[in-house]
């Protein structure tokens, strides 16, 4: 009977959400797992939050993925509390998965090519991965299947400081991530300020002309 009820709830929570945008945000999850990765290799400093899941992971010697895992868990019930609505299947995908997919995406360019060296060529390597990072955002939130702990805090953070704008809430988080990050010895470089302040244009641009697009054909095909 509990077999049943499960495959139940998820059936009829796959039939709410729909299939495709399930599938759009996994493939947004992966898509930013490989950004970040990308981000990492070009060795110019992550995304705030996860330059400092790197840097804490190191200083308390635990392996990044398994880290980005256990500190999210910890937000996740931060968002479990004050922001219940921001969870949904994309909230557990992101909290359990993204650092082992960031991992794996690493061990691959690591394995089969040499590191860019001098700035010339690490710049190039670093701008695919804001780009990749983007597309992975978008295709990850937009079709509204949850967000991670991270993300929400912001949001959360908006809703009840209704004085304070969103952006202003997601710069202080951002800000104070980064600052751990360098005080623990990560990387916070300028890939870090140009993830702060440069992908949410092209996040925008991705959502109306990729994700916005995928997710109005699953409309049409309803219809």
């Amino acid at each position: 009977e509990k077999e049943s009820w499960r495959k139940n709830v998820v059936g009829e929570y796959v039939k709410k959400i729909g299939m495709r945008r399930i599938l759009i945000m996994l493939l947004g999850n992966v898509f930013l797992g490989m950004g970040v990765s990308i981000f990492k290799f070009a060795g110019l400093g992550n995304d705030a939050y996860n330059a400092m899941m790197m840097a804490l992971s190191d200083v308390v010697g635990i392996p990044y993925a398994r880290f980005f895992a256990i500190f999210s868990v910890g937000l996740f019930v931060i968002e479990l509390i004050a922001g219940r609505h921001f969870i949904g299947l994309g909230t557990i995908i992101n909290t359990l998965f993204l650092g082992y997919i960031a991992t794996f995406f690493y061990n691959i360019w690591d394995f089969i090519f040499t590191k860019p060296g001098v700035l010339l060529t690490r710049i190039p390597v670093m701008v695919i991965g804001v780009i990749i990072c983007s597309l992975g955002v978008s295709m990850y939130q937009r079709p509204d299947v949850g967000v991670s702990p991270y993300d929400s805090l912001s949001l959360i953070m908006d809703k009840k400081l209704p004085k304070i704008s969103y952006f202003w809430c997601r710069m202080s988080n951002d800000v104070i991530c980064a600052l751990v990050a360098y005080f623990a010895g990560g990387l916070v470089g300028i890939g870090t300020v140009i993830a702060a302040f440069g992908l949410g244009p092209i996040v925008h641009f991705f959502n109306i002309h990729v994700t916005d697009k995928l997710l109005k054909t699953e409309k049409h095909s309803e219809n």
